[in-house]
C-alpha cells in the first residue's frame, strides 16, 4: 500500500459535516421555504409592499394630482431609507436583536409581576392562604395602585 491510502483523508469529518448541512438546509427549505432575509433586506421587501398597496389603493379613491403626490412621498420616503440601508446593514439586524432583548425583558418584568399580583401583595403564601379561607376578604374591584419596579 502506499502512503497516501494509508492515512485518513483529514478533510472527512468537515466534508460529512458540510454535507449533512446542506441537506438539513434543503430539507427546511423545502418544508418551510426560504429562510428570512436580514433585517435590512425585510425592510426594502416592506417599504416595497407599502408602495405597492399604496399604488392599488390610491386609483379609485384620488384624482390625478393627488395620485402624484403619493407617488413622490413614496418615491422621496424611499431615496431617504435606501441610503442608510445600503450603507449600514448591519444596524438593522443590531436593532432587530435589541428588539427581541426588549420584548424578553418586558416580557419577563409583566411575568414576574403577575407572579406577586396572584401570590399576594407581602405574603409569599397568599395564595394558599385565601384559598383555605373562603369567608375572608375579596377582591371585588380595583384598589389603590401599585409601583411595578422595571429594574
Amino acid at each position: 500500500m502506499s502512503e497516501a491510502t494509508d492515512r485518513p483523508d483529514e478533510d472527512a469529518w468537515a466534508q460529512a459535516c458540510a454535507e449533512d448541512l446542506a441537506a438539513e438546509r434543503a430539507r427546511r427549505r423545502a418544508a418551510y421555504g426560504p429562510p428570512p432575509g436580514s433585517a435590512a433586506e425585510e425592510l426594502r421587501k416592506l417599504m416595497d409592499a407599502v408602495a405597492d398597496k399604496l399604488g392599488s389603493f390610491q386609483a379609485p379613491l384620488l384624482g390625478l394630482a393627488a395620485q402624484g403626490a403619493v407617488q413622490q412621498v413614496i418615491q422621496q420616503a424611499k431615496a431617504a431609507v435606501e441610503p442608510v440601508i445600503e450603507r449600514n446593514p448591519d444596524v438593522f439586524d443590531h436593532l432587530a436583536a435589541a428588539g427581541g432583548e426588549l420584548l424578553a425583558a418586558y416580557r419577563s418584568a409583566v411575568q414576574s409581576q403577575e407572579g406577586r399580583w396572584t401570590r399576594g401583595a407581602g405574603d409569599p403564601a397568599g395564595s394558599e392562604k385565601k384559598a383555605e379561607d373562603p369567608s375572608g376578604p375579596r377582591d371585588e374591584g380595583s384598589g389603590a395602585g401599585e409601583h411595578i419596579d422595571l429594574d
